[in-house]
């Protein structure tokens, strides 16, 4: 899980969400073909440990269908243009120490393994260490340029969820914390 001595974390609320409510908002967004053998969610898929995991993570942050669902399009829809020409993101690239931890957070995930829950651990633990900064100057850099937009702790859920997504079957076509950071650091320039 995410590391949990953040100011921002609070404690979890009752998740009423199932990976068969992802399979469906799945379906329903397109980024998932019922009909396709590898994607029929059988237990033991790849597929379904995924929507699992997803439902795990995302459904105690999510108060209703919707608000999952908008969760859900941060791990399969994300321009680092378009993120970048939004004035809350320039907010919080404003902030002092912001690209600071850009470039670290930068660092530390195109050196590093595909990104997990141990590996955010490791990459927030090091963010901490070598930069000094907590809660909101250390956090809402990291949520903008992985998740696509500055918020809460939900934000670090959906972050655990990309480099998984990214592993599954060419059609998701998500883009990975390497891809991300990337993309988002060469549209900084």
């Amino acid at each position: 899980m995410v590391p949990k001595n953040t100011a921002e974390s609070a404690p979890a609320a009752a998740n009423q969400f199932t990976a068969a409510d992802i399979a469906a908002i799945l379906c329903a967004r397109g980024w998932l073909n019922p009909g396709l053998p590898d994607e029929q969610g059988a237990p033991g898929s790849e597929l379904a440990a995924w929507m699992n995991e997803a439902a795990v993570l995302l459904g105690p942050h999510a108060a209703s269908r919707d608000a999952l669902a908008d969760l859900l399009c941060l791990v399969f829809n994300y321009d680092a243009r378009a993120i970048l020409r939004r004035p809350e993101s320039h907010a919080v690239l404003a902030r002092e120490g912001a690209r600071e931890v850009i470039r670290e957070l930068a660092h530390q995930v195109l050196e590093g393994p595909p990104v997990d829950s141990d590996r955010f651990k490791e990459i927030v633990s090091a963010l901490k260490e070598r930069l000094h900064h907590r809660g909101r100057k250390l956090f809402h850099p990291i949520r903008l340029a992985l998740a696509g937009r500055a918020g809460e702790g939900e934000l670090d859920r959906v972050i655990l969820l990309l480099d998984g997504a990214a592993a599954l079957p060419s059609r998701f076509a998500v883009k990975g914390t390497r891809q991300r950071m990337l993309e988002f650091c060469a549209s900084m320039e």
